[in-house]
């Protein structure tokens, strides 16, 4: 993998991670229900990170948000997008990687997505029993990563915005 600095998404890189997103997903994307439970949320500063290549271009980005199961809180992942002229060098499974060991450090206990469960398996993700995304979201793709063991057994309910 080509060398990057990675930092903390700032307020100054909004517009161009907006622009990444709108580059990598398809037209529509806000509509998707992950985004209601953003609305009106910040994302979690300390794990929403930037990659830029030698000359300063943005090569990737991720952001996490905070939301609740329930009684229980957890961060969501995503987006997480690699520009085209820099995918297949392993730069979003860094992004991921780097999130998650930051969101542990942090004292996160649980990190939800809702994607696609073969490609999330290998960063440990398993699909999440009982934990509803608001519709419509196919129920195979809501997946969960342990940050500390045992913390997703027996949580059920739906996701809703973080209120704190």
């Amino acid at each position: 993998m080509q060398q990057f600095r990675i930092r903390p998404e700032e307020p100054e890189d909004w517009w161009e991670i907006e622009a990444l997103y709108d580059l990598c997903f398809a037209p529509g994307r806000e509509a998707l229900s992950s985004y209601r439970l953003r609305d009106d949320v910040s994302p979690i500063s300390d794990l929403s990170l930037v990659a830029r290549d030698g000359q300063e271009i943005l090569a990737g980005a991720i952001r996490f948000w905070p939301v609740h199961v329930g009684p229980h809180d957890a961060l969501l992942l995503g987006p997480v997008a690699v520009h085209p002229t820099h995918q297949g060098e392993g730069l979003g499974g860094y992004l991921i990687h780097k999130g998650i060991e930051i969101g542990r450090e942090l004292g996160w206990q649980r990190v939800m997505l809702v994607g696609d469960a073969p490609y999330y398996a290998r960063f440990g993700f398993d699909r999440l029993q009982g934990v509803e995304m608001p519709p419509p979201t196919n129920p195979e793709r809501v997946l969960g990563l342990e940050l500390k063991p045992g913390v997703w057994g027996g949580i059920r309910g739906q996701v809703t915005r973080w209120t704190r």
